[in-house]
């Protein structure tokens, strides 16, 4: 059982950041550093974290908990968890229907995780740099 209330975890809940979180930082000021130009918040479909339009390539950097990525960092909720089940599932559908569309528009994806961010953002934003260099 949860330790809190449900109204102070629907209060916590609903403070937790979608944009500028620290995953998309460490990797927006890395690419930076290393000479790559981006665009944030740009107008697309599924909101992308970075966009390299020369590229014709959207970045999602996914938070393991919202986006259900099955690691360490990724559990269920203690309190309301068929609410949060449903609402992990329903994320990851959305996710899967924003790549088909995107695919479609001949937009190449790169997902970037959380847990490997925080891992080793360097290893993790230099295989996106040399995926760009490739292109």
């Amino acid at each position: 059982m949860d330790r809190i209330t449900p109204k102070t975890r629907s209060r916590n809940m609903s403070r937790i950041k979608s944009k500028n979180t620290t995953p998309e930082l460490l990797v927006r000021r890395l690419l930076f550093k290393l000479g790559k130009r981006y665009r944030v918040h740009y107008e697309l479909m599924g909101k992308p974290d970075i966009v390299f339009p020369n590229y014709k390539v959207v970045v999602f950097i996914h938070g393991c908990y919202w986006h259900g990525h099955g690691c360490r960092i990724d559990h269920v909720s203690k309190s309301n968890c068929e609410f949060w089940i449903n609402k992990i599932n329903k994320n990851k559908e959305r996710d899967k229907k924003i790549q088909r569309q995107l695919k479609h528009d001949n937009w190449k994806l790169f997902t970037l995780w959380e847990c490997d961010i925080l891992k080793s953002h360097n290893n993790t934003v230099k295989s996106l740099v040399k995926y760009l260099n490739s292109l």
